[in-house]
């Protein structure tokens, strides 16, 4: 009875692979995974499944980060949130403006005049952040007694039905904000 036994070598370990599902460890494992399929064991189960672990978490992110986009900037859910940031944002410029008036007995000639405290002041319309590349102001111009200020909205184009103004809490002559020129 002349038997021979084979002697097997360290056997890889697959299970690895269930590491992939984490995010970032996951692509460095399939690294892992891959060199030693290549290199120590020549076995092309564990290259796929080391290949897998590197493409699974791109293809996985690719796809919520497309899907976050799309619902906070293209969705009419996403944009309405953004219309409300603007509402807020004009509510707070509002108070800016009047207290520029204060402190210099004029209104600024331009929002960037209100920038150039030491305070956080927003001046550009988050309606518009994401058009063309470029940073989109609230449309704002100086009556010289009165002001106009609001957002173009979600269209971008001002003097729509969509155009966002400041909710004026109560309006009286010492407020010089106006919804018409």
């Amino acid at each position: 009875m002349n038997q021979e036994v084979k002697k097997e070598g360290p056997k890889p370990l697959y299970e690895l692979g269930f590491l992939g599902l984490i995010p970032i460890v996951g692509f460095f494992v399939g690294f892992g995974l891959t060199l030693c399929g290549i290199v120590k064991y020549k076995d092309k189960k564990l290259i796929i499944i080391g290949i897998a672990c590197m493409v699974v978490p791109i293809i996985f992110t690719a796809i919520v980060f497309s899907t976050l986009f799309y619902a906070g900037f293209k969705s009419d859910s996403g944009k309405n949130l953004w219309g409300q940031h603007a509402q807020m944002d004009l509510n707070a410029l509002v108070k800016e403006i009047e207290f520029y008036k204060l402190e210099h007995g004029q209104y600024p000639d331009s929002l960037q005049q209100l920038d150039i405290k030491d305070e956080f002041v927003v001046i550009w319309d988050p309606t518009q952040s994401m058009k063309n590349g470029k940073t989109k102001y609230f449309n704002y111009k100086n009556l010289g007694n009165k002001y106009l200020l609001f957002s173009s909205g979600v269209d971008g184009i001002p003097n729509t039905d969509d155009d966002i103004f400041p909710k004026i809490e109560s309006i009286n002559d010492n407020i010089g904000w106006t919804k018409e020129p």
